[in-house]
């Protein structure tokens, strides 16, 4: 550790989102790297008394592994800000905008990203008739995870959605190709500037749902991806502009359809994650230790990022 490594690590995970479980998995695995690196870590299930915890362990940073609403949305990056305790990943708005995938749209569309267009509809609407022709994809506007996902095919009839799903969704065109996705580490720590590090392919037979992405063999990832040159640089211009024009901090990681039958045409941006997944079969750690960074080290560099005004 260098001299100015913070003593006291509080690892925030768990929490209250529909994700609390992959949060308990990937703060498990990140307690255990910084530990490695040689810190001093309390790991924090973040509940109604978060505060109180917080004030009790009096860490010097707080490292956030929780994942979806109240948890990367912004509003635990708004707790953190008022109690001035200096954390990793992205800030308030940054995080509020990534989080909102109808509002990540409009950032890309200014900002001349490709992008899969979509509507904003109430589960009457989705379920009395096909809001837009088929095949479409319905899903939560504010959630991660593939959480509440549903494809609709041609001849398909309107889903049913299930009830403890939001009453706003939304409805996307879907998509066709293959499922890519490349990690940043952002400018600050070490990095004059933001840093793509390759692309992943990932491979699933059938659609790349939660089991997919959390079970073991649920997805395979290919890394670097195959790829012509063109596509793979295009992968790494648009996650450095995504993560830029958002305002991410510390880590982000971009995910793409790429349909190869129109070549660059066909590659489109899906949305961009503020607190990718730290599970043994995340994604973002992969990439960084193809790119040489160890767990333990990537732990260590997101430490000594973290800040507050972020």
């Amino acid at each position: 550790m260098s001299s100015r490594t913070p003593k006291t690590i509080a690892v925030l995970l768990g929490g209250p989102s529909s994700e609390r479980e992959v949060s308990l998995s990937s703060g498990r695995e990140c307690a255990t790297a910084l530990r490695t690196a040689g810190f001093n870590v309390v790991e924090i299930d973040a509940g109604v008394d978060l505060v109180e915890q917080l004030k009790s362990v009096k860490p010097d940073v707080v490292f956030n592994a929780l994942h979806g609403r109240w948890c990367e949305d912004g509003v635990v990056q708004g707790v953190l800000e008022w109690l001035r305790i200096p954390y990793t990943h992205s800030g308030v708005l940054a995080s509020a905008m990534a989080m909102d995938k109808q509002k990540t749209k409009e950032i890309y569309r200014a900002h001349g990203l490709p992008f899969v267009s979509s509507v904003l509809a109430t589960k009457t609407e989705i379920e009395a008739a096909h809001v837009m022709t088929p095949p479409y994809v319905v899903k939560p506007y504010d959630e991660g995870s593939s959480v509440g996902i549903y494809l609709v095919m041609e001849g398909d009839r309107p889903p049913e959605l299930a009830a403890d799903l939001p009453d706003l969704m939304m409805v996307e065109v879907y998509a066709p190709g293959r499922e890519l996705t490349t990690a940043v580490l952002g400018a600050g720590a070490e990095y004059s500037e933001s840093r793509a590090l390759t692309v992943t392919d990932i491979v699933v037979d059938g659609w790349y749902d939660y089991a997919a992405k959390y079970e073991i063999g649920g997805s395979t990832h290919t890394i670097p991806a195959n790829l012509p040159d063109d596509i793979s640089r295009a992968c790494m211009d648009y996650a450095v502009r995504a993560h830029d024009v958002l305002g991410c901090r510390g880590l982000s990681r971009t995910d793409y359809r790429w349909d190869e039958s129109r070549g660059l045409d066909g590659l489109i941006l899906l949305e961009t994650n503020t607190q990718p997944g730290m599970t043994p079969t995340s994604l973002a750690p992969e990439q960084a230790a193809f790119c040489g960074i160890s767990f333990p080290d990537l732990m260590t560099w997101m430490i000594e990022d973290a800040s507050c005004n972020r």
